[in-house]
């Protein structure tokens, strides 16, 4: 006897912190319950044969109502309840979240000769997201990226840019990135507000960022994938090198687009094997 049910978020994983509410129907509350760990409630409160109405609550998440029949047996087994975020947006579960560099790509694309484009990208970084249990908008990214580990494939090209006429990296080593605010722009889509910090300017940079959702990993643990999107201008962060070609033609393109890739792992740390 009792009730028995399971409340998750729309890709499968459990919400930790929701309540259960059973009213009969003259509206009367018969049974309250929160869920465990794993998201499930297991309530052996009795209950008098008859149609109920249960709603589910959890912060953050749009409420859900059904109905349930307990039957002669007082059993009542709601079964699996889904959650959508509030404003129906969508975000990994609450906590902690590490970048996995190895599984994660930080690209860059500048014009050439105004005909083609040019590929880089930063072979280590790091950094973490912490998703607000209570309001998502507060949630929050840091990244720190090694200026040096430029890589565009070409060694010449890249002693150039790590040269006090582009990245100077032995002045500023790092490129860090905070963010200051998230807004949402659809149902799986945000814009993180923040400001970048390179070649020892700060800026405010928005990134357009689309969540690609959560799974399992072979490892054991828990990933979320992300795409991001950003255009910076180089004359910003006091990188003002360039070479005219005699057609008047800029031989570097002072736009980057910037192509984020992103697997983050559940928890504070990376797992170490």
């Amino acid at each position: 006897m009792g009730l028995t049910a399971k409340i998750r978020t729309r890709d499968g994983w459990a919400v930790s912190h929701g309540v259960v509410t059973v009213t009969d129907m003259t509206g009367t509350q018969v049974l309250r319950a929160e869920t465990d760990a794993e998201g499930a409630v297991r309530d052996t409160t009795e209950l008098a044969p008859g149609a109920y109405t249960v709603i589910v609550t959890a912060v953050g998440y749009a409420p859900a109502a059904s109905s349930a029949i307990v039957t002669a047996s007082g059993r009542a087994e709601v079964g699996t309840v889904t959650l959508a975020r509030q404003g129906g947006t969508e975000l990994p579960p609450p906590g902690p979240w590490t970048i996995d560099p190895v599984h994660s790509s930080v690209a860059a694309v500048a014009q050439h000769l105004g005909i083609s484009s040019v590929h880089g990208r930063f072979t280590e970084f790091g950094g973490t997201i912490e998703i607000d249990p209570d309001d998502v908008t507060r949630s929050r990214v840091a990244a720190v990226i090694r200026a040096a580990s430029v890589d565009t494939g070409n060694g010449m090209r890249d002693t150039h840019l790590k040269s006090a006429d582009f990245l100077d990296v032995e002045r500023h080593p790092e490129i860090t990135y905070r963010s200051t605010g998230v807004t949402a722009a659809g149902s799986d889509r945000w814009t993180v507000h923040g400001e970048l910090s390179m070649h020892g300017v700060v800026r405010p940079v928005d990134l357009d960022l689309a969540y690609l959702g959560t799974g399992a990993d072979p490892w054991g643990g828990t990933r979320a994938a992300f795409r991001a999107t950003a255009e910076l201008h180089r004359e910003d962060f006091a990188m003002n090198y360039n070479q005219v070609l005699q057609a008047g033609i800029a031989a570097i393109g002072t736009t980057l687009k910037i192509e984020l890739d992103i697997q983050a792992v559940q928890g504070a740390f990376l797992p170490t094997a």
